[in-house]
């Protein structure tokens, strides 16, 4: 466990080293480039703190939160399922199989406008789209999990007495929490990639309508403030899940 903890607080150290030797290369790229659509990285978080100050731009986080809450919760309840069943049934994957590797090639944007003839301008759209972005991959990764279940020790639960319910819950989900979790991780980036990118196309509030319509003036350090905000939205969420993750996983120390 000690082990474990000085190995994290290195991976911290380096993180913010990492964060702030970037930080120093975008400011010094923006001093010395001058280009109009990179503005130094200084400007960017004054950008960014005059957003926060701001009263509106609360007004477009909470509709963006609230959308990707609408779309990630549902897309965590369905996906977990659909994956546990598919790692857990051969013929649920061969039913479901060739549809979620086509549709984790497919751009989710190709169905804005299906979704926006369905559901209109409004918050239904967005959390289907955030739905969309984060589901897939979900089911994948959950199904993995399940399928790496160690066959030995399920075996071993079955010659004394465990009954399958009993063997799922005490050998395959511990076994599959590393998966899951990476997955739910990976959905939680998606997921905000997606609240921005459906806002950015039909929203009229939200992180992403506000990216287009700085974009639109040719704002470029209000656009990359509100990315920056996006960003910390982002690190913020998979930062509670990895908080999760560690909850979870004590067992492993």
């Amino acid at each position: 466990m000690a082990d474990r903890g000085r190995v994290g607080n290195a991976g911290w150290r380096s993180s913010l080293v990492a964060l702030l030797a970037g930080a120093a290369a975008w400011e010094l790229a923006g001093r010395l480039l001058r280009f109009s659509f990179l503005p130094p990285f200084s400007t960017v978080v004054g950008a960014s703190w005059e957003l926060i100050q701001s009263e509106a731009i609360l007004g477009h986080l909470s509709v963006s939160l609230v959308s990707l809450a609408i779309g990630f919760v549902p897309a965590v309840a369905l996906g977990l399922t659909l994956g546990a069943l598919m790692g857990r049934f051969q013929h649920v994957e061969y039913l479901f199989d060739p549809y979620l590797h086509a549709l984790l090639a497919t751009p989710n944007l190709i169905f804005v406008p299906i979704l926006f003839a369905l559901f209109g301008v409004g918050r239904g759209t967005q959390a289907a789209i955030v739905f969309l972005y984060a589901f897939f991959v979900i089911v994948s990764n959950t199904m993995a999990g399940v399928r790496a279940s160690d066959a030995g020790l399920m075996e071993m639960a079955r010659s004394f007495g465990a009954n399958r319910r009993q063997a799922f819950l005490t050998i395959v989900v511990p076994g599959a929490l590393p998966l899951v979790m990476a997955g739910l991780r990976l959905g939680m980036a998606r997921a905000v990639k997606g609240m921005i990118n459906g806002e950015m196309f039909i929203a009229l509030m939200g992180l992403g309508a506000l990216i287009r319509s700085y974009g639109g003036r040719f704002e470029a350090d209000k656009v990359l403030g509100v990315l920056l905000l996006v960003n910390v939205v982002a690190v913020a969420c998979v930062g509670l899940l990895q908080a999760l993750d560690r909850r979870l996983m004590r067992w492993a120390d």
